[in-house]
């Protein structure tokens, strides 16, 4: 599969609202092929060289741009939801001020959606870092060789210093979601989400969940040591061998050619 079919199958796969925010591959493909074409008059060369790089400039503004955006979101929602734990706890648990079983499984049940909801879209975006990323690497890579020039290597140095491309604070949020599940959820309650959410996606094949798992299978491509593995490649991903993302007959995600 070719990269450009790759991310607009990845594109296809995540959040509606998120489509229009990834790499414009497909415009930047048309420029180099410009650029390189040898029946281009040498002026046109010029201003399709400087229309590359000032799209690229662009993209990398609407990547920070997004991306910061829903890291102050889901930093806000982070602390909504642990302030949900603790009223439900507080309110109609065995020690709270109007104890009730009945309603603190159905309050405990739709914080836990939440919270899975939460984490998935942690996940895309943790995804979408690493899908532009290497979107940005793959069509710089398209530039040098066709066109003889050489800016990948100082433009991927000034792409490691952005934003979008830190995703340290989002990971850390992951990791603190997963642990409130452990924690406030037993581990019965869990395996009863994880049946009622195969089926679901059975069923639909959409939604925040299925393509979290996409992402995950995704990602540990994208960043696993290979061969292949160089200077521009992300690192390899230490995440679980889950036997939940083993559980679906999803295609592999990832052409990395």
């Amino acid at each position: 599969m070719k990269f450009g079919k790759w991310l607009k199958q990845q594109i296809e796969e995540t959040l509606p609202a998120w489509r229009d925010k990834f790499l414009s591959y497909k415009e930047l493909k048309k420029l180099v092929r410009l650029i390189s074409s040898a029946e281009s008059p040498e002026y046109g060369k010029v201003d399709a060289e400087a229309e590359f790089v000032y799209l690229l400039n662009n993209e990398i503004d609407k990547f920070n741009a997004f991306f910061m955006e829903q890291e102050e979101d889901f930093i806000i929602r982070h602390r909504e939801l642990q302030q949900g734990i603790e009223r439900v706890i507080d309110t109609w648990g065995p020690n709270g001020t109007k104890p009730s079983q009945a309603e603190y499984n159905d309050e405990m049940a739709k914080v836990r959606k939440d919270i899975v909801d939460f984490h998935g879209e942690m996940v895309l975006l943790v995804n979408y870092s690493n899908v532009n990323y290497t979107g940005l690497g793959k069509i710089l890579k398209k530039y040098d060789k066709w066109t003889g020039r050489l800016l990948r290597l100082p433009f991927i140095q000034k792409v490691l210093e952005q934003p979008f491309f830190v995703t340290d604070l989002v990971s850390k949020l992951v990791k603190e979601c997963e642990n409130t599940i452990d924690e406030v959820f037993p581990v019965e309650v869990e395996e009863e989400i994880v049946k009622v959410q195969r089926e679901a996606i059975k069923v639909a094949g959409k939604g925040v969940f299925r393509n979290t798992v996409t992402a995950l299978l995704s990602m540990q491509e994208i960043r696993r040591g290979s061969s292949t593995y160089g200077h521009f490649s992300l690192p390899p991903l230490d995440l679980p061998d889950s036997d939940l993302i083993h559980s679906f007959q999803l295609n592999s995600p990832i052409p990395t050619v």
